[in-house]
């Protein structure tokens, strides 16, 4: 069986899309997928500060064919996305990442992270908060107190801290991150398609 990891932060538009596309792509591919919750601004603030820069003086062409291509792949995956969301871009994503990662190894990890997105990209809500949190935990019945008071413990802190300095220690620069296999890095939705291929290529009988 290959090795899927995926290093998300539910604060990223594209890594929504993504999200949503690589299940699909491993329930075809017969792959398990690795999540690995991170802080996207963390990655920024290491490696990426350009990405600051970017959004202080956007190339206005650049900025409309973003904001169209984001819609295409939505469309394409069969989503609804509103961006920039109501409650602005960015947001501050901590609160909800942690609350990925106290849930990491359970079934409500997905159906948390699944939640977020939404609530972000479709319904322009601040994931950032206590308020929200509760909400999503109430539509995927997750005791609300239990999360909350778990997303402040250190051992939960330290693990998103662990994930993301994985990922830049391992050449990661954003999110979403795909690795096959440790060593063999992919980033961002569109890039999907080339983990599907070399997967299938993988699989093939050889002769």
């Amino acid at each position: 069986m290959p090795k899927l990891e995926f290093f998300f932060d539910c604060s990223s538009p594209w890594t929504y899309l993504a999200f949503h596309n690589i299940q699909q792509m491993a329930r075809r591919t017969g792959t398990d997928i690795i999540w690995r919750p991170i802080l996207v601004g963390g990655v920024f603030n290491e490696v990426n500060q350009q990405i600051y820069r970017n959004r202080e003086s956007p190339v206005p062409l650049k900025s409309a064919y973003v904001a169209k291509d984001l819609q295409d792949w939505a469309n394409y995956s069969g989503l609804t996305i509103n961006s920039p969301p109501k409650c602005g871009h960015p947001v501050n994503s901590v609160k909800c990442m942690r609350a990925c990662v106290a849930l990491d190894g359970t079934s409500a990890m997905v159906l948390f992270a699944q939640a977020a997105f939404e609530a972000l990209w479709i319904d322009g809500l601040n994931i950032g908060t206590s308020e929200v949190i509760a909400g999503l935990c109430k539509k995927i019945n997750i005791d609300e107190d239990w999360l909350l008071a778990k997303i402040d413990t250190d051992d939960v802190k330290l693990k998103l801290r662990a994930n993301t300095d994985e990922l830049i220690r391992r050449g990661g620069f954003g999110s979403p991150t795909i690795f096959l296999n440790d060593n063999d890095m992919y980033f961002g939705n569109d890039r999907i398609v080339l983990v599907e291929h070399t997967l299938l290529k993988d699989q093939a009988p050889r002769e």
